[in-house]
């Protein structure tokens, strides 16, 4: 049965460098929001972009799954809300779900963000206001859901 796996975290947790490894071991499609919006020149931080973005990466990702192959979304699934809506997805297309989640203090994400914001050009600038910001709309995932 193929498996959609869901990345779970806040920026700077690591989940690119998860989802890439995953992507190897796997082996799974890796689908992520953040490598397109670069790609097409487009504001990472433009909420209705990325949700054109993802609707196309998820539609595509159902075709996958459907045949058979893993896929990787790396969306961060801040909320219990987007967690369940692809659980869902994943059911109504005949595939099983795994979460990972990236528990990371927000010390070590400011530091990973700030270094990142430093060396890495072609990666989507981040304040440090808006991880603050971002922080209280996170939902961690629950025991249940980690439990999957």
């Amino acid at each position: 049965m193929p498996t959609l796996h869901l990345i779970c975290g806040l920026a700077g947790a690591g989940k690119s460098t998860l989802a890439k490894q995953l992507e190897h071991q796997l082996p799974a499609l890796r689908l992520t929001p953040d490598e397109w919006l670069a790609r097409l020149s487009l504001d990472g931080h433009d909420i209705e972009k990325r949700a054109i973005v993802e609707t196309m990466q998820w539609e595509i990702a159902a075709r996958a799954l459907t045949l058979g192959i893993d896929v990787i979304l790396e969306n961060g699934f801040w909320t219990r809300r987007d967690r369940d809506d692809f659980r869902a997805r994943a059911a109504l297309v005949g595939a099983k779900t795994k979460l990972y989640f990236l528990d990371v203090p927000r010390d070590e994400l400011w530091r990973r963000i700030a270094l990142r914001n430093e060396t890495s050009p072609d990666t989507f600038k981040i304040k440090e206001t808006d991880l603050n910001e971002w922080l209280t709309w996170f939902e961690p995932p629950t025991e249940d859901e980690r439990a999957e």
